[in-house]
């Protein structure tokens, strides 16, 4: 996967069902504006909230309306439980799997790099690996990383930490390997495609896919300087859909720009008077930004 993608919201109605025709409208919406791929039963997806079955329909629909690869969360805390979701996935029509770190237990990095491998081994698609320790409380080391990504099934990696530094010794240690190294926060996005990154999954390119797309193509472009400008533009509003305002958040924000976003899923609450406010003065920021671009 190159470019940019959004960890896809799931719409749900107001009492929490799946809404399949938003979901629908949405892949349209945000293809239109130029994100690369999509990846659905993502963070941002309230995945967690869902069934195995809620899931896979999930990814059944997103794959059967979209007309860019697809990149479906499949992870969970147990090989078993991966394995499955990761197949009815790839019969869902997904392209690739993204699996998450094995969380909630704590685990060593050769119980990790075993789990991965086989995974791999067993996996119908390729498989990418997903560090995201703000949620797991566990990351994959550069080194691991290194080893994992010489296993001819093991993709790339989405790399959530926001730690520039690991990104680039992730990238030295993969350069030789034909390995997508992805970066998870649009914050430092300009930042990782300089390191080496070959694109993002990111919360931004839900609300903001036009300028993650314009941060792609200036990096592409070799207009580094202006690939930094423009994510240094959007931090604001990045932090506000994500550590600030989180998905209902986004969600709002979304919905404020015409995307079909839905409604969060309990327990998730949507947003206060006051952050209703803030991110509509960050929306007024990215009109005037998406003017530019």
């Amino acid at each position: 996967m190159h470019g940019t993608g959004p960890p896809l919201v799931t719409p749900f109605d107001a009492d929490g069902a799946l809404d399949v025709d938003a979901l629908r409208d949405l892949v349209d919406w945000v293809e239109a504006r130029g994100i690369d791929f999509l990846v659905p039963c993502g963070s941002n997806s309230e995945a967690e909230l869902m069934a195995a079955e809620e899931r896979a329909r999930v990814i059944e629909v997103v794959a059967d309306a979209a007309s860019v690869p697809v990149l479906a969360g499949t992870g969970s805390p147990g090989k078993r439980e991966t394995l499955e979701a990761t197949a009815a996935a790839a019969d869902a029509g997904a392209d690739a799997a993204l699996v998450v770190t094995p969380f909630y237990y704590d685990h060593d990095q050769a119980t990790l790099e075993t789990y991965y491998r086989e995974v791999a081994d067993e996996s119908p698609v390729p498989v990418y690996l997903y560090s995201v320790p703000v949620f797991t409380d566990a990351s994959l080391d550069p080194e691991t990383v290194g080893r994992l990504a010489a296993h001819p099934n093991v993709a790339g990696m989405k790399d959530s930490s926001g730690d520039i530094a690991a990104f680039q010794r992730i990238r030295e240690r993969t350069a030789t390997a034909d390995f997508d190294l992805m970066v998870g926060s649009g914050g430092v996005l300009g930042q990782a495609l300089a390191a080496g990154g070959t694109g993002g999954v990111l919360a931004l390119a839900n609300i903001a896919p036009e300028a993650t797309a314009a941060i792609y193509e200036a990096s592409e472009a070799g207009d580094r300087e202006r690939a930094r400008e423009l994510t240094a533009a959007c931090v604001d509003l990045n932090h506000a859909i994500t550590a600030e305002y989180g998905i209902p958040g986004l969600k709002y924000a979304m919905r404020q720009r015409g995307a079909p976003a839905g409604h969060a899923r309990s327990p998730h609450r949507a947003p206060e008077a006051d952050a209703r406010a803030a991110l509509d003065e960050l929306l007024g920021d990215l009109d005037d930004l998406l003017a530019g671009v």
